[in-house]
């Protein structure tokens, strides 16, 4: 009697376990709070990726030629621009909770969707096929701005946090845009218009006597082929990689002029960008795979870091500790230790890698 006794609390307290656990021999695997998102031209897939343990977590189907990816600012949704050579209008959406595919959001007339940035609630991304920026409202689930450059592919995105300035890389006509939102004075009556005497004046126009919000454009000439670009985190230079000619050119945001063009010898450059630290500043190519680091104090050379066959997009970890750089030929990503300049491993998150991005959760 006892040995049965004995038998069933066994049984009842594997029951249960099984109960709260689910099945035996499944864990479960929470995703982390930082995940990282790499995009799969090949497989036409967003894998995710625990930057821990290097390993792919889940992966979810995007549309065909994904480009670039921008995760929310809860880092429950990202964002994936399927570009198709200025073609496509469309961006995919993934759920990065259930690692699920939503409803693609159909840019319409805003042909090749292509640089991304998550500010303000809002997802801002270029047009390149329509020469123009926009942004799309995941609430209104409406685009709700657009403004055009007037520029040839413009393709890569750097918005800041307030939402008052946008930079842009126009490639094909070698050009950076800078959009800044300034306020103008109320438009009041025409110039030199006066009423009759004795006649009553005419009303305002539609909100004549407030100030009015609009957005000028900037275009500084860089080096042919600008297409990787970004900002100093202090907010003065902007960096662009001049792809056809090999250049770097650096731009004073302030006085907004190119104050240095750098023979970097970086033809067939994809992306740029700086450590978090503003110390150097990394610059891929799609040719021979190099990886080119420059001081971004003494603009100079540091290193040339051999990652494989072609080098695209480029993610900073924010600890300052890694880099990660897509190689789509050798079908990997590598990671890079920024303290001694090495590859210090790889990671297959499927054919054809490029454009990276954080999902963090709060």
């Amino acid at each position: 009697m006892l040995r049965s006794k004995t038998l069933d609390m066994i049984l009842m307290a594997a029951t249960l376990a099984i109960a709260l656990c689910g099945p035996i021999g499944v864990v479960a695997q929470p995703a982390p709070a930082r995940s990282l998102l790499a995009l799969s031209k090949r497989n036409h897939t967003l894998a995710i990726v625990d930057p821990n343990t290097l390993r792919v977590i889940a992966s979810a189907p995007v549309g065909p030629d994904p480009h670039e990816v921008i995760a929310s600012s809860d880092g429950k949704t990202a964002y994936v621009s399927i570009y198709g050579g200025g073609r496509y209008h469309a961006l995919s959406v993934i759920d990065l909770i259930a690692h699920k595919a939503l409803p693609d959001i159909d840019t319409g007339a805003l042909n090749g969707p292509h640089g991304l940035a998550f500010v303000g609630g809002k997802v801002w991304f270029t047009a390149e096929g329509a020469k123009a920026i926009a942004s799309y409202d995941p609430l209104s689930k409406k685009i709700d701005w657009i403004m055009g450059t007037g520029q040839n592919r413009t393709h890569m995105l750097y918005v800041t946090p307030d939402q008052k300035q946008i930079y842009t890389t126009n490639v094909s006509s070698a050009t950076v845009s800078i959009l800044e939102k300034v306020t103008l004075p109320p438009m009041g009556p025409p110039p030199g218009m006066k009423p009759p005497a004795g006649a009553m004046p005419p009303p305002p126009p539609p909100g004549g006597n407030q100030p009015r919000m609009d957005w000028t454009e900037t275009v500084i000439p860089v080096g042919q082929g600008d297409e990787g670009f970004d900002v100093s985190p202090d907010g003065r230079e902007l960096w662009t990689a001049n792809a056809q000619d090999g250049t770097l050119s650096v731009v004073d945001l302030g006085t907004r002029t190119v104050v240095a063009t750098l023979d970097a010898k970086t033809t067939g450059a994809n992306r740029l960008k700086f450590t978090p630290d503003g110390k150097l500043v990394l610059i891929s190519r799609l040719g021979d795979g190099g990886l080119v680091v420059f001081d971004a104090v003494a603009r100079k050379q540091v290193k040339r870091v051999p990652i494989g066959h072609g080098a695209a997009g480029i993610l900073m970890d924010p600890d300052g500790n890694r880099a990660f750089i897509s190689c789509g030929p050798d079908n990997y990503v590598a990671v890079v230790d920024l303290k001694r300049l090495e590859v210090t491993g790889h990671i297959d998150v499927g054919g054809e890698p490029d454009g990276l991005a954080w999902a963090i959760r709060p």
